[in-house]
C-alpha cells in the first residue's frame, strides 16, 4: 500500500532535515560551538557510550559532558557516511537512526582515529528536528600510529591508556551468528 503524498513529502523533508542535524553535529564539535551543540538535542535528551565513558541526561549536562572532553581535545574532524533513518509508523515527529562516523582528533596531544556508529533517536520539535538519545560505539578509537596493529585485535578501544573490546562488530548479533555457522 503507498502512501499518501502529504506523509512521503513530509518523510523527504524529514529525511534532508535530519541529514543536516546530523552535519550540524559534527561542525558543532569540531568547531567547539556549543550552542550550536546545545540547539541538536532536545531538551531532555540523552547521550551515552557503550563503553561508559559517556553518559548524561539532559541538555545541560550533555553540554557540560562536552566540555569536559573538549579540555582534553585539540582539533577535531568528524565526519559521517552512510546513514539509515526509519520514521516511526505510530508518532510521525519520531525516528530512529543509524550513522556510520569517522573522526580524526587529537587527545591529550595524541593524533587518534576513530570509528563510530551513532543510534539515534529523533524528535521533531519546535519546528524541527533534534536528537532525543545518542548512543555512540566504537569500532576502534586508537593513536594514529597504532592504526594497523588495532585492527587485527579484537581490543581496539585504546584512546584512555589501556585496551578495550570494541563495541561491535564482535557484541552484534549478527556478527555472533555468522560466527557461528
Amino acid at each position: 500500500m503507498t502512501q499518501p503524498t502529504e506523509q512521503r513529502l513530509w518523510q523527504l523533508e524529514s529525511r534532508v532535515a535530519i541529514d543536516q542535524l546530523i552535519a550540524r553535529y559534527g561542525f558543532a564539535v569540531d568547531n567547539r560551538d556549543v550552542d550550536a551543540l546545545a540547539d541538536c538535542f532536545t531538551p531532555d535528551a540523552t547521550v551515552r557510550s557503550l563503553d561508559g565513558v559517556m553518559n548524561s541526561q539532559g541538555r545541560t549536562a550533555i553540554i557540560e559532558m562536552y566540555r569536559g572532553r573538549f579540555a582534553a581535545l585539540g582539533p577535531t574532524f568528524h565526519f559521517t557516511h552512510d546513514r539509515i533513518v526509519e520514521f516511526d509508523a505510530a508518532d510521525p515527529l519520531s525516528a530512529t537512526g543509524l550513522v556510520a562516523a569517522h573522526a580524526e582528533v587529537v587527545r591529550n596531544s595524541e593524533t587518534m582515529l576513530a570509528a563510530i556508529r551513532y543510534q539515534d533517536r529523533y524528535r521533531h520539535e519546535s519546528g524541527r528536528w533534534r536528537v532525543a538519545e545518542r548512543v555512540l560505539g566504537f569500532l576502534y578509537y586508537t593513536p594514529a600510529a597504532q592504526y594497523v596493529d588495532t585492527m587485527k585485535s579484537a581490543l581496539r578501544q585504546r584512546a584512555y591508556g589501556d585496551q578495550r573490546p570494541a563495541d561491535w562488530p564482535e557484541a552484534l548479533e549478527s556478527w555472533q551468528r555468522y560466527q557461528r555457522s
